[in-house]
């Protein structure tokens, strides 16, 4: 897109001056920035994290006089999408939404209405029987559109088609070489692509004895997607390594590595791990999505009361909070969102996490670094001596992070962490043995967070049934529940994204007292239960209750042994 066919930068920057959507001081970056890259200013101040391009959107709209559209809440119509080729409507950043038969008018999203070249490519398409309704929005969210309305699967069947009969040139998988010249390198872009567009959290490259099998993990369960012949896997496995910075020619040891690419509209970052096995190495990717990273608190799935809660504790100015619960439960995600609703300009807050995930405007972010003899203990003493307000620590391992996360917190610090255990109440005897004294928790643990992940219904198909004897009983007399059916929309899954399943337990002074006392953990559990603490089983079978899940869901991830109704 041409820079002759925006707004003039100096008044859209004047004007989201005036809204307080900018500073002065971001614009004048912003305009530095701009005679260096030759980018639009409203994409480069969304990409320098200066404002969203949500409120860009809304801004550009009032000025424009331009009616906008949100993509994520509109069913566009597949007629419409038939009559603008898929690679137009990625070239120009398009997306057709909706077609009027009676009057000829076809609805179109578009990032620039001022973009001539583009309007006058769609109209001669179109021809002289349609008129255009331009709708403006945002550039991710019209190339997330174009993945999820257009699709992959047909640009891989050719590609594999392509790669059959021919030989595979390996010095064309290096990184630098054209894009697309080489139907290997489209082919792991497809997947990928494909990848993030179904919304998976990682993809695992698995060879067998005779073919090579790929599975994605999504709304945290695996899916098979493919089953590829096993000669394809060692040109994918160069071109990954490459993608990677990993030595290809190393396939004996373990490896890690890590690259960005832009799909959907937006930045994606892959953490890949080459793992050596009987049939050849097994790569596995993991989607870190920027733009899924950070989830308002509000949209995690919890109740009223555990969000109120939670931001009750959140208003402390000093102490710990802990966020328990097993790999791939959320922490991070929950962390992520906490900090979020807390970074403003008037707080400094760092984070030391193994590797940083997503990169969040203002906040100092730092990895461990076993080269430089960084660790977690080593990184919070260094912190301290940056004048921090908040802290994040990835994760709490052993007793000298724990003893100096705890001094954090005892110096006037807000001090955020995960934690292994099972359950909110099992954090105390944790701490216990990772040796932190009774004294030193009690008065400085601001509460403890346990979560599960569990998969949301399709609201598309979800029906009403009837509860069988085993579901009432474990329900308490519920004799209507809800399964999905499955339909297109949840690819016949029954289910659609994912919330958090919390329990949130507040240390208060009853608390401190038992821990100094060196109370047992039933003792704790009868105090929790005294002060109307929902457990993790009691706020998951409301879920069901509720119609959010069903119940099988939730008995795949939570234990409801031995729960009170």
């Amino acid at each position: 897109m041409s820079e002759r066919d925006e707004p003039d930068p100096k008044l859209l920057g004047q004007m989201l001056i005036e809204k307080g959507v900018i500073s002065e001081d971001q614009l004048r970056i912003a305009l530095v920035e701009q005679g260096k890259h030759h980018l639009r200013l409203g994409k480069l101040m969304v990409g320098l994290g200066f404002l969203t391009e949500g409120a860009m959107r809304d801004v550009l709209s009032e000025s424009m006089g331009q009616e906008t559209v949100d993509l994520s809440r509109v069913v566009v119509d597949a007629a419409a999408v038939k009559l603008i080729p898929q690679e137009v409507a990625r070239r120009h950043q398009v997306l057709p939404v909706s077609l009027d038969r009676n009057s000829r008018i076809l609805s179109l999203a578009i990032s620039n209405p001022e973009n001539i070249i583009a309007l006058d490519q769609v109209k001669a398409l179109l021809g002289e029987d349609y008129e255009l309704h331009l709708l403006l929005a945002a550039e991710s969210e019209i190339m997330h559109a174009i993945d999820q309305h257009y699709g992959f699967e047909l640009s891989i069947e050719g590609i594999l088609q392509e790669i059959e009969p021919g030989e595979i040139d390996y010095p064309a998988l290096q990184v630098g070489v054209t894009e697309f010249s080489q139907p290997v390198v489209r082919l792991i872009d497809a997947l990928l692509s494909d990848a993030v567009q179904r919304g998976a959290s990682d993809i695992h490259f698995e060879p067998e004895h005779s073919f090579l099998r790929i599975r994605c993990r999504i709304d945290g369960v695996l899916r098979q997607q493919r089953s590829l012949h096993k000669s394809y896997w060692s040109p994918m496995a160069v071109r990954l390594k490459v993608m990677s910075g990993m030595n290809i020619a190393e396939n004996r040891a373990p490896q890690d590595g890590h690259f960005s690419l832009r799909l959907s509209g937006r930045q994606i970052d892959f953490r890949v791990s080459a793992e050596p096995t009987t049939h050849g190495e097994n790569i596995v990717l993991r989607i870190l999505d920027r733009q899924k990273g950070i989830v308002p608190l509000e949209d995690l799935g919890m109740g009223d009361k555990e969000l109120g809660l939670l931001e009750e504790m959140i208003s402390k100015t000093e102490g710990i909070i802990l966020v328990t619960g097993p790999t791939g439960c959320g922490k991070t995600t929950t962390l992520y969102s906490i900090l979020s609703r807390i970074n403003t300009e008037a707080v400094n807050i760092m984070t030391l996490e193994d590797p940083v995930e997503y990169p969040m405007p203002m906040i100092r972010q730092a990895s461990v670094n076993e080269m430089a003899k960084l660790d977690f203990a080593s990184g919070i003493r260094s912190m301290l001596r940056q004048d921090p307000d908040i802290i994040l620590v990835g994760e709490v391992r052993d007793q000298p992070t724990a003893v100096m996360a705890f001094r954090a917190a005892m110096t006037g610090h807000q001090v955020y962490t995960t934690l292994h255990t099972n359950s909110a109440i099992g954090a105390i005897p944790r701490l216990f043995d990772l040796g932190i004294h009774p004294e030193i928790m009690a008065g400085n643990i601001i509460g403890v967070i346990a979560q599960r992940l569990a998969r949301r219904l399709c609201l598309n198909c979800r029906m009403e049934a009837d509860a069988g004897e085993q579901e009432i009983r474990i329900l308490g007399g519920n004799s209507r529940i809800y399964r999905g059916k499955g339909c297109e929309a949840c690819d016949f899954q029954g289910y659609s994204g994912r919330f958090a399943i919390m329990e949130i337990i507040r240390l208060d002074e009853d608390f401190d007292d038992l821990i100094v006392r060196g109370g047992t953990l039933r003792e704790m559990r009868n105090l929790a239960r005294e002060k109307e603490f929902r457990t993790l089983a009691q706020n998951a079978v409301q879920s069901v209750r509720s119609g959010m899940t069903s119940l099988e869901e939730i008995l795949r991830v939570v234990d409801l042994t031995g729960r009170s109704a």
